[in-house]
C-alpha cells in the first residue's frame, strides 16, 4: 500500500537553462560542405565566425551519417579540368592522402579538424537555430538551443549565412522563399512542368554491404516493403557494396513537416530492396554479402529555395551569358527525379540533360532580396527548380559557401551590413580577386590582383622555358583540356622534361617580399571522389597523394633559400615568411613529384 506521500503527484522542477551571449562577425547556420567552406573562408580572411550545426558531425549529406558522394561540375570526370578548386579541393586532397581506405569516419574527422583548429571559428555542434531577433529588415541576433547541455545561445552578428539546406534561419527571419516546381510559363523554361506544384525531389537512405567468406542469410523484417522484378526495370542493381541513390521517396510530401514519415518509409524501402537482393533468387552471387550499415537520416535533396535579387533559371544553366558579379560556377547535369521515386517504377529514376560547358553563378543568387544581411549557400540558393537540379550537388554548394564566407569577411569594415548596398562594382571586383587568390575558379575571370608583384615579372625556367610565362597568365587550370583528352604540354601549365627543375621570376625592382603563393597541378583531368564507390573507380584519381603534385620543392629569393617543403600533398600553397625578405629574383625549385615525370605549376604569386 502506498504511503500518503508516495501517492502525491511527482513534481519535477524545471531544468536550469543557461543563456550564453555570443558576439561575432558571421554566424553560419548549417555544417554541411557549404557551411563548412563558408566558415573556413570567412575565418581565414580575418572574420570571427560562429558555426552552428544541428548534428554531432560536420559534412551534412557527405558525412558518415548519410554517405552521399560529393560530386560537382566535372560530372564524374566527364568534363576534365572542371573540378572545383579552393577549400573543397584542399579537403579532397587531404582526404585522399590521409584516408586511402576511404573510411567515412576519417573524412568526418578531417572536416572537424579543419574547423576546430581554425582559431577564428567557434563550433557549436548538436545545436539548432530556432529564432531570430530583427531590426527592420536586418537580423540582429539568432537564438540557438543545445539540448544535450541544456544551453541557450543568443548570437549577435554583423552577417548571417543560412547553409542549413532547409533554410530554417532565413525562414525565421522572414526571407522570401519558394517550395516546389515552377510552371513552364513562369520563366519560359522548356524543362519545367506544364503546371506548377509543390512537389520536390525526394530523399534517400543508403546502405553498404560487405562480402564475407561464407553465406550471410538475411531475415526479412515483417515491416519492410516487398519488391518484385518489375519494380526495378529502370533501376538496375549491379553490385552490393553501396546502394543506391535511387532508394528515393517522399518528394510528393512535405520534405520538412513529413520528414519523420519519409524516414520510416525510406527504411522500409531500403531494407525491402536488400531483401529482394538476398532472397528473391535473382542474385545468387549475393549469397556471401552481408548488410554492414544502413543510414538513419534521410539524404534530403530539396525543400526551401530562397529568393535573391536574381533567380537562376534553366536559361542561365543551358545557355549561360555571364554575370558581372560571378562568384562561383556549376556544371553538373540538369538532374531531375520523379518526386515519388521508387513508387514511380515506370519513370526513370532520373532524367539528366547534359551540356558541355560550365556556367557562372552570381552573388545575387547567394543573398536575400528582402533581408539585408542574410547570405545563403547550398541547395537553398536563389534558383528555379530546374536550375537547382544542377546547382544542388555538394561540390557546387561548397564553392558557393566559400564565396559568401569570403564576401562577409571582406565587407566587415563597411559602414553598412546591407549586402545589396555592398554589392557595388568595385566591391565585387575585389571579392572576385580575393576568391581567385584563395584558389577559387571563376569562368572568364583571371588574376588582376594589383598587389601581386609577379604580374609584372619576367618568367624563365631551366626546362620548358617556352611555357614558363604561363605561370603568370592568371589561369590556374588546363581549360584547353576541359572537354577533351588531357595534354601533358598544356598551354596553361609550366612543364619540365626532368627533375629537378626551376621556375624563375625576375621582378622589375627589389621588393620586401612577405608572401609567396604556388599553385600546383593536382590532376583535374580525373574525378577525385571523397570515399569513392565501385561506380566510378575506373575514372577516379587514385587514393593517396596525387601523382601530378610536386612533393618536394624550395623557394629562393635572390639565391637564398627562404622555404623548403617535403611531402607536399596540396594544390595551393601559401608561404608567409617570418619576416620580409628583400629581393628581385624569386625561384621555385621543384625537386620531386609524387610520381609524375614532370613538374607542373599553374601559378606563382608574390606579395610584399
Amino acid at each position: 500500500m502506498l504511503s500518503p506521500a508516495a501517492s502525491l503527484p511527482l513534481v519535477v522542477p524545471p531544468m536550469p537553462q543557461k543563456t550564453i551571449l555570443l558576439e561575432t562577425d558571421l554566424l553560419v547556420a548549417g555544417g554541411g560542405l557549404a557551411g563548412v567552406c563558408a566558415a573556413l573562408a570567412a575565418a581565414r580572411n580575418g572574420a570571427r565566425v560562429v558555426l552552428v550545426q544541428d548534428r554531432s558531425v560536420l559534412g551534412g549529406n557527405a558525412s558518415s551519417e548519410v554517405k552521399m558522394h560529393v560530386v560537382g561540375a566535372d560530372c564524374h570526370g566527364s568534363k576534365p579540368g572542371a573540378r572545383e578548386s579552393g577549400i573543397i579541393e584542399e579537403l579532397r586532397l587531404e582526404d585522399a592522402f590521409r584516408n586511402p581506405a576511404s573510411v567515412y569516419s576519417q573524412w568526418d574527422l578531417l572536416i572537424y579538424e579543419k574547423v576546430m583548429l581554425e582559431p577564428n571559428i567557434r563550433l557549436l555542434l548538436d545545436t539548432d537555430v530556432v529564432s531570430v531577433e530583427m531590426e527592420g529588415s536586418t537580423i540582429r541576433s539568432a537564438r540557438a538551443v543545445r539540448l544535450s547541455t541544456e544551453d541557450e545561445f543568443v548570437i549577435t552578428a554583423r552577417f548571417f549565412a543560412d547553409c542549413t539546406g532547409d533554410g530554417r534561419l532565413g525562414a525565421e527571419a522572414g526571407a522570401d522563399y519558394h517550395v516546389g516546381r515552377e510552371a513552364k510559363s513562369d520563366f519560359g523554361e522548356s524543362l519545367a512542368q506544364d503546371v506548377a506544384d509543390r512537389q520536390t525531389l525526394g530523399s534517400s537512405i543508403l546502405l553498404t554491404g560487405r562480402k564475407h567468406d561464407k553465406p550471410q542469410p538475411f531475415v526479412r523484417p515483417s515491416w519492410v516493403r516487398t519488391f518484385k522484378k518489375e519494380d526495378f526495370k529502370l533501376r538496375p542493381i549491379k553490385s552490393f557494396e553501396y546502394g543506391y541513390w535511387w532508394f528515393e521517396w517522399g518528394g510528393q510530401l512535405d520534405t520538412l513537416k513529413d520528414n519523420a514519415e519519409i524516414r520510416h518509409e525510406l527504411l522500409r524501402i531500403t531494407l525491402g530492396v536488400w531483401d529482394y537482393i538476398k532472397n528473391s533468387g535473382e542474385f545468387p552471387e549475393a549469397a556471401n554479402w552481408g548488410l554492414e550499415w544502413v543510414g538513419s537520416i534521410p539524404a534530403k535533396r530539396e525543400s526551401r529555395r530562397f529568393h535573391g535579387p536574381y533567380r537562376l533559371t534553366e536559361h542561365d544553366v543551358l545557355r549561360p551569358q555571364g554575370f558581372p558579379d560571378t562568384v562561383a560556377y556549376g556544371g553538373w547535369f540538369v538532374d531531375t527525379h520523379p518526386p515519388m521515386g521508387v513508387d514511380a517504377p515506370d519513370e526513370p529514376p532520373c532524367v539528366q540533360h547534359h551540356f558541355d560547358h560550365l556556367f557562372p553563378l552570381p552573388l545575387r543568387c547567394y543573398h536575400s532580396r528582402n533581408i539585408a544581411n542574410l547570405f545563403f549557400a547550398g541547395r537553398n540558393i536563389s534558383a528555379t527548380h530546374i536550375a537547382f537540379a544542377s546547382t544542388r550537388v555538394m561540390a557546387t554548394c561548397a564553392v558557393g559557401g566559400q564565396a559568401v564566407g569570403t564576401a562577409a569577411a571582406l565587407w566587415l569594415s563597411a559602414p553598412t551590413n546591407d549586402i545589396r548596398a555592398l554589392s557595388t562594382a568595385e566591391n565585387i571586383r575585389a571579392l572576385q580577386q580575393r576568391l581567385l587568390r584563395d584558389d577559387a575558379f571563376l569562368p572568364g575571370i583571371g588574376n588582376a590582383d594589383t598587389a601581386d608583384l609577379a604580374r609584372s615579372a619576367r618568367a624563365s625556367a631551366t626546362s620548358g622555358s617556352d611555357t614558363a610565362a604561363l605561370a603568370l597568365d592568371g589561369v590556374t587550370r588546363d581549360l584547353r583540356a576541359a572537354f577533351g583528352a588531357w595534354s601533358s604540354d598544356s598551354r596553361h601549365a609550366w612543364t619540365s622534361a626532368s627533375l629537378p627543375a626551376a621556375l624563375r621570376l625576375e621582378l622589375p625592382a627589389k621588393a620586401a617580399l612577405r608572401e609567396i603563393h604556388v599553385t600546383f597541378d593536382s590532376g583535374f583531368e580525373r574525378e577525385l571522389l571523397i570515399t569513392p564507390s565501385h561506380h566510378h573507380q575506373k575514372i577516379s584519381a587514385p587514393r593517396g597523394a596525387q601523382l601530378t603534385l610536386v612533393s618536394d620543392y624550395r623557394l629562393k629569393i635572390d639565391g637564398v633559400v627562404v622555404h623548403e617543403e617535403k611531402g607536399n600533398v596540396l594544390r595551393k600553397r601559401v608561404h608567409r615568411l617570418p619576416s620580409a625578405v628583400s629581393g628581385s629574383v624569386v625561384e621555385l625549385e621543384c625537386l620531386a613529384t609524387h610520381g609524375a615525370p614532370q613538374a607542373r605549376v599553374f601559378e606563382l604569386r608574390c606579395y610584399a
